[in-house]
């Protein structure tokens, strides 16, 4: 039995009590100082300048910009709205290459802009957009490739470059969860003709919700800062279709506050990790995803992968978290090209994508950042390597349980069938 395991009959499948009393989500939104914040409320209360373009709104591109080294960040109303109008402003047409495993924004957010989404591979060690794939993927009709750096990792920036240099095609990157990451020392969000970041409240740092294009093409933010603005330049003077994508002053505020302390959201995100890594590193079949140490990060996600040769199933083991009250997530399940309307819509999957597969297998998301302690993360760690070791038991368990499991997808049948 694992060191960090527990007696078999605590776990609540087996008779015991549930650790937590409460549900325990990932995601859980990080709070930064409240006294600071609600000065910022009342100063932008005090002025009654609540949206356009306000001097918290101003505040916070520029801070962003500067953690980003690039010229321009333009925030917007989320990160899905940024992206669409992104690729609006560079004026795409065509298809555009995504990967297949990823949140269904980076899909949907190009078609309201009259792109297609063609859904690529990646890899399945490190979740990231399989180049090889890519390459397949590319027609006279591609415009662009969408790289998505997952976890905060790099997605094959050097590979996708190439690729989109020898083929002439615009690079953008869904950097969602990338702010404060590097590659090769410069934040990931340099790379790239724009990326975009994403501050919704499940995000390390948010902004409730939000969003933001940083780039270091001047034409291309003065565009987007109009277009987010209904087309509007200057007075009463329209000069293209727009959007109303603005984000307000108090949701900026609420981002500068995450800046303020995202150094310390870092360190505990980094400590959860560490205590992750360093509980399930004997656990039979379950790797937690590794960030490299060259590099600054984030560390704002705690992502395992659970492997065939692990005693109980990645579902097994997420419904006995779940009877613990550890609302673990199965990201990026069951990825995009078995989801609709990519699944039954032509043109969207045109090669296999075993890697997408294997990947939305074996993923297991478990929640780190402010709420979580470093006791509730060893209790974690107990629940499972104590589900490992008494695998027989738990899995019979779980055949009659009466207890809160998972809910199932809908599409999960199909995939059986």
């Amino acid at each position: 039995m694992n060191h960090s395991s527990i007696p078999a009959q605590s776990l609540a499948i087996l008779g015991g009590t549930p650790k937590f009393s409460s549900a325990q989500h990932v995601g859980r939104p990080n709070i930064a100082a409240r006294d600071a914040l609600f000065d910022r409320l009342n100063d932008i209360l005090d002025r009654r300048w609540l949206s356009n373009d306000g001097k918290y709104v101003q505040e916070f591109e520029r801070r962003l910009a500067e953690l980003s080294q690039t010229r321009h960040a333009i925030v917007f109303s989320n990160a899905t709205v940024a992206i669409e109008w992104l690729v609006r402003a560079l004026n795409l047409t065509g298809e555009i290459i995504v990967p297949a495993f990823t949140f269904v924004a980076s899909a949907h957010a190009v078609v309201p802009a009259g792109c297609v989404p063609v859904l690529a591979d990646v890899n399945p060690d490190t979740h990231m957009l399989d180049p090889q794939s890519v390459r397949s993927l590319i027609t006279e009709k591609t415009c662009a490739i969408m790289g998505v750096h997952l976890w905060g990792q790099p997605a094959a920036i050097h590979e996708m470059q190439a690729i989109a240099a020898e083929h002439q095609l615009r690079l953008i990157f869904d950097a969602a969860h990338a702010l404060g990451s590097t590659f090769l020392g410069k934040p990931i969000g340099s790379y790239g003709d724009a990326a975009v970041y994403s501050f919704h409240a499940t995000k390390f740092v948010n902004s409730l919700e939000g969003g933001a294009v940083v780039t270091n093409n001047d034409e291309l933010a003065n565009s987007l800062r109009q277009v987010r603005n209904f087309g509007f330049r200057g007075y009463d003077n329209v000069e293209m279709v727009g959007t109303n994508g603005k984000m307000d002053e108090f949701r900026a505020a609420v981002g500068i506050g995450s800046l303020d302390e995202m150094n310390q959201f870092i360190a505990t995100n980094r400590l959860n990790w560490q205590l992750y890594c360093d509980g399930l590193s004997a656990t039979q079949g379950i790797d937690v995803y590794n960030y490299s140490q060259q590099e600054s990060q984030n560390y704002q996600y705690a992502v395992l992968s659970v492997t065939n040769d692990c005693p109980l199933s990645r579902n097994e083991i997420l419904n006995v978290l779940w009877t613990e009250n550890v609302q673990a997530r199965r990201y990026f399940f069951p990825g995009l090209h078995r989801m609709e309307p990519y699944r039954s819509t032509p043109g969207h999957v045109r090669c296999a994508l075993p890697g997408t597969e294997l990947a939305s297998e074996r993923v297991l998301v478990l929640p780190t950042g402010q709420s979580m302690q470093p006791n509730d993360v060893r209790q974690v760690v107990s629940i499972i390597n104590t589900a490992v070791a008494h695998a027989d038991l738990v899995r019979s368990a779980l055949t009659t349980t009466k207890l809160p499991v998972h809910p199932k997808h809908p599409i999960e049948t199909a995939i059986s069938n």
